[in-house]
């Protein structure tokens, strides 16, 4: 009886295991009916013409997801993200740091450095831009506009401060901190006894 060379032997292996993995690839497609299509943030953004801001925190699409994102979803992804009305991003604040950290931090970057989209330090917008870009938004960029969802008050405070940003007039990247309240002893095996 002719020994079979071990080189071809282990060429039959792997053929019959790289046929096995295509068999079954399409098997499982065939069994789910054939070529799915699969809609993408971007696809969802060019069919709605809502930028991915409007679903998402961050436009990259990692994050919790904004009221209007949930509400789309929850109604079956329609042709239209839904209008809220009336919704206030930041009910009863007036500062101009804290509404940038609520409605534009995550994409910005706390400290204007840009995160997923332009860095607004050293860009030396005008209040009256920064007031206008706001409100309206920047489509073609993917920053959603926050018109109705800001008071006067609010959005004259928050492109007060984004003005500010570009010139270098603000610090956001120091933050005081209360002292500490918590004291720890630590004590033999790994558990802290203290106030």
């Amino acid at each position: 009886m002719k020994r079979i060379p071990p080189a071809v032997v282990r060429f039959g292996q792997l053929a019959f295991i790289i046929g096995a993995a295509i068999a079954t690839y399409f098997g499982v497609q065939w069994s789910l009916g054939g070529e799915r299509v699969v809609s993408a943030l971007p696809e969802y953004s060019t069919r709605t013409g809502e930028p991915c801001g409007a679903c998402h925190v961050n436009p990259g699409g990692g994050g919790p997801r904004t009221l209007r994102g949930l509400l789309w979803g929850a109604r079956g992804r329609p042709e239209a993200i839904p209008d809220l009305p009336g919704l206030m991003i930041a009910p009863g604040v007036t500062d101009g740091l804290e509404l940038y950290d609520i409605a534009c931090a995550g994409c910005h970057g706390y400290s204007g450095e840009g995160l997923f989209a332009i860095d607004l330090a050293g860009r030396e917008i005008s209040r009256t831009a920064a007031r206008t870009f706001i409100r309206r938004g920047i489509i073609d960029l993917g920053m959603p506009a926050f018109g109705d969802q800001l008071t006067e008050e609010q959005l004259e405070s928050l492109s007060t401060f984004v003005a500010d940003l570009g010139e270098g007039l603000v610090l956001t990247n120091e933050y005081p901190l209360l002292p500490a309240q918590f004291i720890c002893v630590p004590v033999y095996p790994y558990t802290c006894e203290g106030d």
